[in-house]
């Protein structure tokens, strides 16, 4: 039996800080971030994984397998530092080997003994009585609602079922960020950035393609109504976000463009009453099903960057399957296709193209105001819809743990189960360690964006949690053997849903040398 040893867990947690800071500063002297790209991009992934340490650290206690977790995890940190640092000391402004007076520590919490001892099961964190009911009444949701649909859904590319949004409206998860007075459960002093990690990450384990990410585009268009929408648009949208009546999806992405948001060239042009909308967006998810689109174009074509951006609101009729097709009685013209993904389905990404598509005044976000704002009220959303991702990471690993440990007892190889084997123990208690640490991280950066920080945070678990995913999906599917490669087991479906999260809602180089590595050099 290995007991946990938090103070020494501190310490080599504070010698890999010690590290990233002269790293930083190295960066900092070089010159230009994207002159340095490889030392910026190993910077802001050594930044987000310390950060996801110091939480499970903060939130760990002494004799409990909380604080095993942490030691394990900070371990493996400091080796995945060590790793990137070897050979490149010069580079990093370190001098050589500097983590050496941690080895022992390192040794001891990345051996055989204590990665099997903390193989058993992910230890969940305490929540108070509010955030234990989420939680709670998600995982029942996503369990009885969501689970049975899941594979049918993902095998046959079938839509996103009716049904889920209605009974999802009526557990009030489109309402969790709207304010109280708005027909939502927000209230003043309450953390509604936490319930929503929560209530998303048990979403996930059921399904990411049409679980965990029903949340998150509403949300979108519910911070920015709240940051910057006029009164009454928020009297009529939030209402009907809240309760299911508004489903949403959001057109930022261009085809030429990708993650340069402040480059985007649809454009919206004013015509009396209104605005035209021309051009192309893709990877519009749920854009068929969603009679309501929240949607960033170019208001000022003379202006640079996000300068001459603002945010709509766009309505249009309800779609079902991978095509859509509507004219208006004004002569614009909208059509979309589903673009064909190796997981992810069921709520379906698209290409829209929009032809002098009329949109009233009173849809731009903040109405005159409102008027070249948008990139800051998408931001508004994009931050959150991060710290989204991470949570739904969170519950895709969690899943996979899930089935990777129940398969490991039942999978007899050579005379016993697979779980008794020492590198299939190894791997599970690794899982256990990624998991704990990213969901403490999720929790901390919740609890700083309540009190309107945590932005370069946010960034920092996606970054962090999106990696880990396809690393826990892989080895859980590994431990499946042949029968992970079977689209039959779910473990298949979760490691080709893990994928798409180091892309979407930010791509993970332009967040860390962009948003992360802008952060630390600061």
């Amino acid at each position: 039996m290995i007991d946990a040893d938090l103070p020494a867990a501190e310490a080599a947690l504070s010698a890999v800080s010690d590290v990233v800071d002269a790293g930083c500063a190295a960066l900092r002297a070089s010159g230009p971030i994207d002159e340095n790209q490889l030392l910026a991009y190993a910077l802001a992934h050594a930044a987000s994984a310390r950060h996801a340490a110091t939480s499970l650290v903060a939130r760990s206690e002494p004799d409990a397998r909380s604080a095993l977790a942490a030691c394990v995890f900070v371990a493996d940190v400091a080796t995945e530092l060590n790793a990137a640092v070897w050979g490149n000391e010069a580079t990093w402004g370190v001098s050589s080997d500097p983590l050496a007076a941690h080895r022992s520590f390192v040794a001891r919490f990345s051996s055989a003994a204590a990665l099997s001892q903390l193989a058993i099961a992910p230890p969940l964190p305490t929540l108070d009585d509010e955030f234990g009911l989420v939680r709670d009444t998600f995982r029942r949701f996503a369990t009885d609602r969501v689970a049975p649909h899941a594979e049918s859904v993902h095998r046959n590319d079938l839509d996103l079922p009716e049904t889920l949004i209605a009974d999802l409206a009526e557990l009030g998860g489109f309402g969790l960020s709207v304010p109280e007075r708005y027909g939502g459960f927000a209230t003043a002093g309450s953390n509604e950035y936490l319930a929503m990690v929560v209530a998303t990450e048990e979403l996930s384990r059921a399904s990411l393609g049409i679980g965990g990410s029903l949340l998150t585009r509403p949300e979108i268009l519910t911070r920015a109504l709240v940051k910057g929408g006029t009164e009454d648009q928020k009297l009529h949208w939030l209402p009907r976000i809240a309760g299911g009546e508004a489903v949403v999806a959001v057109a930022v992405t261009e085809p030429d463009f990708g993650s340069d948001v402040a480059s985007l060239r649809v454009s919206a042009t004013r015509r009396d009453d209104g605005w035209l909308i021309n051009g192309v967006k893709t990877w519009c998810t749920l854009a068929g099903r969603a009679d309501t689109v929240m949607l960033l174009a170019r208001t000022d074509l003379d202006a640079d960057g996000h300068r001459g951006l603002s945010s709509f609101i766009v309505e249009k009729p309800v779609d079902s399957g991978h095509a859509f097709s509507h004219t208006q009685p004004t002569g614009g013209h909208m059509e979309g296709r589903a673009i064909s993904t190796i997981g992810y389905r069921g709520m379906h990404s698209f290409e829209v193209a929009f032809d002098d598509w009329f949109v009233p005044h009173d849809h731009l976000i903040g109405g005159d105001d409102g008027v070249g704002r948008g990139f800051y009220l998408q931001m508004e959303g994009f931050e959150n819809g991060r710290l989204q991702t991470a949570a739904r990471a969170v519950g895709l690993m969690q899943a996979a743990y899930d089935e990777a440990s129940s398969y490991a007892e039942d999978r007899v190889v050579f005379g016993r189960p697979i779980a008794r084997y020492q590198l299939t123990q190894a791997k599970l208690g690794r899982m256990v360690a990624m998991i704990s640490a990213c969901r403490a991280a999720s929790y901390a950066v919740a609890a700083q964006m309540a009190d309107g920080a945590g932005r370069a945070e946010a960034s920092m678990v996606k970054a962090y949690s999106c990696k880990a995913a396809e690393w826990v999906t892989r080895e859980a599917l590994q431990i499946h053997g042949g029968m992970g490669y079977a689209e039959e087991f779910a473990v298949s479906r979760y490691f080709v849903d893990a994928r798409v999260l180091s892309i979407f809602e930010g791509a993970d180089e332009t967040l860390c040398l962009k948003v992360i590595a802008r952060h630390l050099t600061a």
